[in-house]
């Protein structure tokens, strides 16, 4: 089992560091690069073996058009050395995922533009390859930005992970992403690009499950040696209207250290061997998952 961090944003602002809408989690690479390395830092001490970069509001939809396009790359460079940083200070080995995002807005698949997926990720994956050890798609909606993105990608031999976000309404109905393609597709996709791990996250857990076991079926019928984690965030269930990162979600009481744990555990019962969380989850949840799973 590998364990994987938590959510940067909400660790950030409990921190004191600046945290504001639009730039969200990416204000602090600028006004307080030392809480990004303190967070990093408090995830690697509960015992995350993977940390993620602070990139993920390095895009055009947070920090506008201009600012990216003269500071993008800078921006994504802060990003990757901070994490890397921290993962050379850590007394166990720490791999650092660099964070591809949704480039055009969270959960909004709606908002995808094809011919912009070069503008957007070159400055990105340039700032973030000198510092990473894998590349990882994250909180990602449909299938065709992640086709986008890996056609992109460096052919530096590095790891690809993708990570889908699901609906978090009709949990009893075929696992689908935001998009409403379901996981199914999505899976089979990502084994024909060669991922080395598939995730679900930035979603309720009570909808990971049934993601995982249908990851886990095509995987299998593929013959594919593709890892399957999850990293749920503490929010009550997303409405199809929303957008993430739009403001901070009350946490759900129920998904305290332990309650998480009991997900997580199911997770693992499920075949995921890598664990982590996203929004809301702090360093507590993963050193319960550290000490439980690790």
């Amino acid at each position: 089992m590998v364990i994987l961090d938590g959510g940067m944003g909400r660790e950030l602002q409990r921190s004191g560091a600046p945290f504001r809408q639009p730039e969200w989690s990416a204000l602090a690479l600028t006004e307080a690069p030392e809480a990004v390395v303190g967070v990093h830092a408090a995830f690697i001490a509960a015992g995350a073996q993977v940390i993620t970069s602070n990139s993920y509001a390095v895009v055009p939809f947070h920090i506008g058009e201009q600012r990216f396009a003269t500071e993008g790359q800078q921006l994504a460079n802060t990003a990757g050395q901070l994490a890397r940083h921290a993962a050379d200070n850590a007394a166990h080995p720490v791999k650092v995922a660099g964070s591809l995002p949704p480039l055009f807005g969270s959960y909004r698949p709606d908002l995808f533009q094809p011919e912009r997926v070069e503008e957007v990720l070159k400055p990105l994956l340039a700032g973030l390859a000198p510092h990473v050890d894998l590349w990882l798609a994250e909180t990602q909606s449909a299938i065709a930005e992640v086709r986008a993105i890996h056609a992109h990608l460096p052919k530096d031999g590095r790891p690809f992970w993708v990570s889908f976000t699901l609906q978090d309404e009709d949990v009893d109905t075929v696992p689908r992403l935001r998009s409403g393609e379901p996981v199914a597709d999505a899976v089979q996709a990502v084994v024909g690009l060669g991922a080395a791990a598939v995730l679900f996250n930035c979603s309720q857990p009570e909808v990971i499950g049934a993601a995982i076991d249908v990851a886990r079926a095509v995987i299998d019928q593929q013959g594919a040696g593709v890892t399957i984690g999850a990293y749920a965030n503490a929010f009550p269930p997303q409405p199809k209207e929303a957008t993430a990162n739009d403001g901070l979600d009350e946490l759900r009481e129920d998904l305290d250290p332990p309650g998480y744990l009991a997900w997580a555990k199911d997770w693992r019962e499920r075949g995921a061997s890598m664990v982590g969380g996203c929004c809301g989850i702090g360093p507590e949840h993963i050193a319960e998952l550290k000490r439980n799973l690790g």
